[in-house]
């Protein structure tokens, strides 16, 4: 009998190829997934569900997500470029469907995730059955609509340079350079995140300030829709290991008109808005119920780029707020019931004794107080800012219309 030592992947000339792989990879975490409650009930949090968790924890927050963003930021906008006629209209229906299966699935997996990352070091044995079976189906049917209708519009459509640009794409997000085509009987590397490391798209991390420093950011760089390009640099951001790139300023400002800011770390963001959560009954948690208006400001020093959002903020629903909750480590769900953010206290020992209080009272399951959830901001205006050298930077704004629509302009720095 012969059989190869490796897990064979079609290399990124075969994009499309490339994505039903990572199908493939989904199915094999999912069925492990399903077969860890029985076994847990059986055998605790021993060894091999340890080794399980782990497994699955690995694809999931990993790969899982990179697959994701090559179906949102390159193969449907791409499809959405091309497609016409019965193409374009059934585009029309199933992208948003999808899109909005990739945040419900997401949302699941904050939960299962919590669950696992307990599991994954013996800490306890606790799976929900019925979410796991809820995660599983949605995902299979989820990527049965994508293998009978995507993937075949894709390879029908797309031209030979349209499937290298898709290819070339998924390589760069993965820490890949384009030119280096994998060699098949390799291990598959296909939906696995880069590891950090020298390079990154082939630019010496040592070297990025001055790379993009060399830059420009013309309009026609710029995607046309601004949460996509944001995902784009974020996604970016991210491969090059920015120290905490998901940390954002949020500034507020009340009633008496004085504004105030702070970093908070975001939780996720779509065409809906960008999310956070936090204290309701905080300092801006009272400016936002005093004027909804707020400015959010990533910087991400290593590649020279802002990124200012500003819009209108809302809270997310309790359904939302819950999932997020319990997806945290039991000991910050604590920390949220114990503080009265912003509020006096009269030292650090009283602080602790808070604490203490209520982990008596709550144990490990404290209730997601009333008082502390998410906010939403709805952008109403976005720009990107690339730093150049003599601070003649290049900063494109868009500003949404009355229609609903983006408009896109260079302003001056």
């Amino acid at each position: 009998m012969t059989s190869s030592l490796f897990d064979t992947a079609p290399d990124f000339s075969q994009p499309i190829a490339v994505l039903k792989h990572c199908h493939d990879r989904i199915r094999k975490q999912l069925a492990t997934l399903q077969k860890l409650p029985a076994h847990l009930a059986e055998h605790g949090a021993d060894a091999e569900a340890q080794q399980a968790a782990q497994a699955v924890l690995k694809y999931f927050s990993h790969a899982a997500h990179l697959h994701h963003q090559d179906e949102e930021q390159n193969l449907l906008p791409m499809l959405q470029a091309t497609a016409q006629g019965d193409d374009a209209a059934l585009l029309h229906d199933l992208a948003p469907r999808i899109l909005a299966q990739h945040q419900l699935m997401d949302a699941d997996w904050l939960v299962i995730q919590a669950q696992l990352d307990k599991i994954a070091t013996g800490e306890d044995r606790a799976l929900s059955d019925a979410l796991v079976r809820q995660f599983a189906e949605a995902y299979t049917a989820h990527m049965e609509v994508e293998e009978r209708n995507i993937a075949p519009m894709a390879k029908r459509l797309f031209s030979d340079e349209q499937m290298r640009s898709l290819g070339d794409a998924m390589q760069l997000r993965r820490g890949i350079t384009p030119a280096a085509q994998d060699t098949p009987g390799t291990p598959d590397t296909s939906d696995t995140p880069a590891v950090a490391a020298a390079t990154v798209g082939g630019v010496d991390l040592a070297d990025l300030r001055l790379d993009y420093g060399r830059a420009s950011l013309d309009e026609s760089d710029v995607l046309d829709d601004p949460v996509a390009q944001f995902a784009k640099w974020f996604d970016e951001a991210m491969n090059a290991k920015v120290f905490e790139a998901n940390a954002m300023s949020v500034a507020t400002v009340g009633s008496d008109g004085k504004p105030s800011s702070r970093i908070v770390l975001i939780k996720q963001y779509d065409h809906s808005g960008f999310t956070w959560y936090t204290n309701y009954d905080s300092r801006k948690g009272h400016q936002l119920a005093e004027n909804p208006n707020a400015a959010l400001l990533f910087f991400w020093r290593e590649l020279e780029r802002q990124v200012r959002i500003e819009g209108r903020v809302e809270l997310t629903s309790s359904e939302e707020s819950d999932k997020y909750f319990y997806s945290r480590p039991v000991k910050s769900q604590l920390s949220a019931v114990a503080s009265q953010q912003s509020e006096p206290i009269a030292s650090r020992a009283q602080m602790e004794s808070n604490y203490a209080a209520v982990e008596a009272a709550s144990g490990d399951h404290p209730q997601r107080p009333p008082h502390w959830g998410g906010y939403r901001m709805i952008p109403e205006r976005v720009e990107f800012w690339q730093g150049r050298a003599s601070r003649f930077h290049d900063r494109i704004v868009f500003t949404l219309q009355p229609d609903g629509s983006w408009s896109k302009q260079r302003i001056q720095p």
